[in-house]
């Protein structure tokens, strides 16, 4: 593989990591004049004539996530978690503009009714779960504990009968394959939304990028089947349903277009959700492959949070044993700050 020759670029004037934390509208025609200037001032050639083919995998790096006040916050440990990350993230943009050929962020994509939102279920007294603080087990279905909203039946299009079934498989289904239970998470990533944009400063830094590269960026959506959830942007959690009706299906595409980079970067929210799932799954397709692929995958560990609700639950530890478990199969545990250059001369 020939090593990138470009060392670490500055960080553009306009970034100001005060704005990171909140939702602001990117002056587009703007930053596109400046990164055509920063682009001739710093001798960019269009990333299609890059020896080297590095791709930085975004996953869910939304307002929904990152912002503090939305929906699903990562806070993290420090409860700042995402915002943090992404202040570090925009700058390994920035400081890399030069390397990096193409940009991949994920869109966690929703409506409302979906089998992970309140609305989708209701105990005996017609009431929805409280997100959150809800995990729906078979026994609670056995139970009569939650059963399917009815209402929701017609507007989805399915018979009430195959939710029923549907919903009681896909939650044993889970606890077969050892995936986490199916929690009830607020309302989030809506479809059409301010939750599901990128946050506003990573989307500047991917514009900027886009146009100083010349470089389209590839918006990869998932989780918008309401039968399943979709951790990972590779494939979602359930597949069929329990008559084996294919309810969704492994991102095949995009598995094999990661796997032909020469090093794929991955950071984003969070932790121990998509970001963990994705890498795993990525994992998978590459031990059937090649166990030596693995040796590609550069995990950008200051820029990914787990979730952490005090009081309720704290994913850090299951985080932090999954990234382990990556590094023991290959993948490389790496920092922001460091340049690329540097992590392939160690």
């Amino acid at each position: 593989m020939n090593t990138p020759t470009k060392t670490q670029l500055p960080i553009p004037p306009h970034f100001n990591p005060e704005e990171v934390g909140y939702v602001w509208r990117v002056p587009y025609q703007q930053r596109a004049k400046e990164a055509r200037e920063w682009a001739n001032k710093y001798n960019m050639k269009p990333s299609s004539e890059d020896k080297t083919r590095i791709c930085l995998l975004l996953i869910d790096v939304q307002n929904t996530f990152c912002i503090p006040e939305f929906e699903l916050f990562v806070g993290g440990k420090s409860g700042t978690g995402a915002v943090d990350d992404n202040v570090r993230l925009c700058e390994f943009i920035y400081n890399n503009l030069g390397v990096i050929t193409k940009i991949i962020p994920t869109m966690d994509t929703h409506t409302a009714m979906q089998i992970f939102h309140p609305i989708f279920w209701v105990n005996t007294a017609g009431e929805h779960p409280t997100p959150s603080a809800t995990n729906i087990t078979p026994a609670d279905i056995e139970k009569g504990v939650w059963k399917v909203n009815p209402g929701v039946a017609a507007s989805l299009g399915y018979n009430y009968d195959f939710l029923e079934k549907h919903a009681y498989h896909y939650v044993k289904q889970l606890s077969q394959d050892g995936k986490y239970p199916l929690t009830v998470w607020p309302y989030h990533s809506i479809l059409g939304g301010i939750g599901h944009a990128l946050v506003s400063a990573v989307e500047e830094a991917v514009f900027f990028h886009s146009i100083a590269r010349q470089t389209q960026t590839q918006f990869e959506i998932k989780g918008n089947h309401p039968l399943t959830e979709n951790y990972s942007v590779l494939r979602p959690e359930v597949l069929q349903s329990f008559d084996q009706r294919q309810i969704g299906q492994k991102n095949t595409p995009l598995i094999q277009q990661l796997l032909d980079f020469d090093c794929v970067i991955i950071a984003g929210q969070a932790k121990s959700h998509c970001v963990a799932w994705t890498v795993d799954d990525l994992l998978t397709e590459i031990q059937q492959i090649d166990s030596n692929l693995a040796k590609k995958v550069y995990l950008l560990e200051n820029c990914t949070s787990p979730v952490v609700v005090p009081g309720v639950v704290d994913y850090s530890e299951a985080a932090d044993a999954a990234f382990e478990r990556f590094a023991a199969s290959g993948m490389h545990l790496v920092q922001s700050t460091q340049s690329i250059l540097n992590w392939f001369e160690e």
